[in-house]
């Protein structure tokens, strides 16, 4: 209970639900250059990720680099791959990232970007 009542007095931004996603997922609004803090489970110390650009409520940044074709992981899911190079505490969404759940047609992404089958 102490471990809880800690992270709700602390300054928590965003959230890993996961030990292998590899993006956080914002609490609140993040302005550039922004630094965010996260703890990767209760009882972790909290963690910081700067935001290179701003990011609205409920979105998602890379928590890491995240190479072009590399599946982005959120709450332990797979929910896309990477369209491009992602930096770290980069906004990924639609413009960098492509939704492949419950998408058969998109079981090879590098196939699909490139035209080529």
């Amino acid at each position: 209970m102490d471990s809880v009542n800690q992270l709700k007095g602390s300054q928590i931004s965003c959230i890993v639900m996961n030990k292998n996603d590899n993006v956080i997922t914002l609490l609140k609004r993040a302005d550039k250059n922004e630094l965010l803090t996260f703890s990767m489970d209760i009882d972790g110390q909290p963690q910081t990720l700067r935001a290179r650009q701003a990011a609205p409520f409920g979105h998602k940044l890379a928590l890491r680099k995240i190479i072009e074709g590399e599946e982005i992981i959120k709450y332990g899911e797979v929910i896309g791959r990477a369209t491009a190079d992602i930096e770290d505490g980069e906004h990924v969404h639609v413009h960098n990232l492509i939704g492949i759940r419950g998408r058969g047609d998109q079981s090879n992404l590098k196939e699909n970007i490139n035209g080529s089958h």
